[in-house]
């Protein structure tokens, strides 16, 4: 047998291959959940208590950003390069009795990588994560990006680019979505500017996101862009901590004092959070303008 054949055959080729199949670029998660959603509700009509089978549901057998597909084949490769080494196995099918014991093997790391390592596992060997060993769970306690100084920073002058910086938290962008970021984005609605954002984004999603500060100085620099892009350069820094400071201010300008609305529409935080409240509806604004679709993401990870 060639040595090409002998690699197509190998388990790091069929890893890929596997999750290659899962590839859904394009196709719109919020639609799938929908359709999921409508599929359940019908479900109910007949046994109020009925769920989504595995293979009813949806969004489970598909991967819908490259991002979401490298990080699962990362670290799918780095199963089956174990199993191969400790079992000697060939194929998929032997390595996925050993997931177990690969996870338990792996009790050193994070909450967030293990959760990632038993999803990614999940879609490899077409199953759940409930279908494993119960991982960590997780805190945000436990949560260090950008609470702390991110190596890449170390060397990172302020000054230099203070104008980017005034730029990320006016508008709460990815710097992934500034990357792509061309002046004809900008949008005049109801005497509000927002910036449209139609690349780059997680899951692929379109949005608008409020310009909340500097606005002049936004306008402008967008307008002299025109159909070039904003930033030629984006420098290589950690914007989150800025995505941050944006949704908190977003939160603040919508939010209604939280003893003043019905109770159905105060979030309460649970775990190490428990006792704080928020405005749902004031979060759902904010996590729309984020590029997020779920609330609880900003309580846990931005508003705090």
């Amino acid at each position: 047998m060639s040595r090409n054949r002998k690699q197509k055959h190998s388990l790091i080729f069929q890893a890929q291959e596997k999750l290659e199949t899962k590839l859904a670029i394009g196709h719109s998660k919020q639609e799938d959940k929908k359709q999921e959603r409508l599929l359940l509700r019908k479900k109910k009509e007949t046994n109020p208590k009925a769920k989504l089978t595995y293979e009813e549901r949806i969004t489970i057998h598909k991967i819908y950003s490259w991002g979401t597909f490298q990080s699962y084949l990362k670290h799918g490769c780095y199963f089956v390069n174990w199993c191969c080494v400790n079992y000697n196995c060939k194929n998929l099918d032997e390595c996925r009795q050993y997931v177990d014991e690969w996870l338990i093997s792996r009790s050193e790391l994070s909450a967030y990588t293990q959760k990632l390592e038993a999803s990614a596992l999940a879609k490899l060997f077409d199953c759940t994560t409930e279908d494993f060993i119960p991982t960590k769970t997780r805190y945000r306690k436990d949560i260090v990006r950008s609470r702390t100084d991110a190596a890449r920073d170390k060397n990172f002058n302020l000054e230099k680019h203070a104008d980017f910086i005034r730029f990320c938290k006016a508008t709460g962008l990815r710097k992934r979505e500034i990357k792509f970021l061309r002046g004809n984005s900008l949008v005049y609605k109801n005497g509000l500017y927002y910036i449209s954002v139609t690349k780059g984004g997680k899951g692929g999603r379109c949005r608008e996101s409020l310009i909340i500060s500097d606005v002049e100085y936004i306008t402008d620099l967008m307008k002299k862009a025109g159909l070039q892009k904003v930033w030629s350069r984006v420098p290589d820094m950690d914007v989150h901590s800025y995505r941050a400071d944006y949704c908190r201010s977003v939160y603040n300008m919508f939010a209604r004092p939280t003893k003043s609305i019905p109770i159905n529409e105060r979030f309460h935080c649970r775990k190490d959070l428990k006792g704080i409240c928020y405005d749902k509806r004031a979060m759902l604004i904010t996590s729309r303008f984020l590029g997020h679709n779920r609330i609880n993401i900003i309580a846990e990870h931005y508003l705090v």
